[in-house]
């Protein structure tokens, strides 16, 4: 069965984006005129995913809101003849099919995901975290067609230097290493290790496509690192029964929860807008 739907976990707190995500969901925060999650939700249709489950918690209903039709607004610019606006206000709420469901406590990113196994049901699904915005949307399009393939799940993977590889999961791949399409058979995953303990310089980036046995392993992962339920940790439990391939790209992906990245995502797409690119160029030469 081809793949059909999208899981974005959207339940965290934001914290490393306070005071500005003490009343807005970090997925909401802008890049330049659109919010972050929409990015996401663009890519995940550019890929023919319009099957679109968000899971949510407390004080996220603005992501609702966003994806939904604003009667009032759409009201107010076509009473002011604002044609461009008001498409792309409509276009919105048109892009994908929306579903959302309630995590009502934060305990993972395992623990997310497996809020989606009502909605899923025996099929493999894609999981994109808002967290990271890939302006290059070939990343999922190859993890689709290598899941066509192999028909097991996939992970997106991109090289760090030793001293980033703690930040992230990190995956071992067998004595084949990468193939000159990007391709790689995972062997070991490991969240967060150390540069000494790391089994490669490959982190898990937020794009992975799994087979519906990831919700078996999930219910199976006891809390780990945090006490919470690691993703990782039941990627490696169905390691044990099924393959996992790994999608090694190199470019076009910015990590928003992070400041300077998100400084960096702004300032980039901002000068790739045919509407804004060459103004901001010159605005950017009196200031550097």
């Amino acid at each position: 069965m081809p793949v059909r739907k999208v899981v974005i976990p959207a339940a965290g707190l934001g914290t490393r984006f306070l005071p500005a995500t003490k009343a807005q969901p970090k997925e909401m925060l802008p890049l330049i005129d659109k919010p972050a999650i929409q990015y996401v939700v663009e890519e995940a249709v550019s890929a023919g995913l319009t099957d679109v489950l968000v899971v949510i918690g407390r004080s996220k209903r603005s992501i609702e809101d966003h994806f939904d039709r604003s009667l009032e607004l759409e009201a107010t610019l076509r009473a002011g003849n604002k044609e461009a606006e008001l498409a792309e206000v409509i276009a919105i709420a048109q892009m994908a099919n929306m579903h959302y469901v309630r995590q009502p406590e934060a305990k993972g990113l395992g623990h997310a995901i497996s809020f989606a196994r009502d909605h899923v049901g025996n099929e493999s699904f894609v999981v994109m975290l808002g967290d990271d915005i890939m302006v290059d949307d070939t990343v999922l399009k190859r993890m689709l067609a290598a899941h066509e393939t192999f028909g097991c799940s996939i992970v997106a993977l991109k090289r760090f230097p030793p001293e980033q590889i703690s930040m992230y999961g990190c995956a071992g791949v067998d004595a084949g290493g990468v193939s000159d399409d990007g391709l790689a058979r995972i062997t070991k995953l490991v969240e967060k290790p150390s540069a000494s303990e790391a089994p490669s310089d490959l982190a898990i980036m937020g794009r992975y496509l799994f087979t519906p046995t990831i919700f078996e392993k999930i219910a199976k992962t006891p809390p780990g690192r945090g006490n919470e339920i690691q993703l990782t940790d039941a990627m490696s439990l169905l390691l044990e029964d099924e393959p996992i391939m790994g999608v090694v790209f190199e470019d076009g992906r910015y990590d928003i929860g992070n400041k300077l990245d998100f400084l960096r995502a702004t300032v980039e797409l901002a000068l790739a807008r045919p509407d804004l690119g060459e103004s901001f160029r010159a605005y950017l030469r009196t200031v550097v």
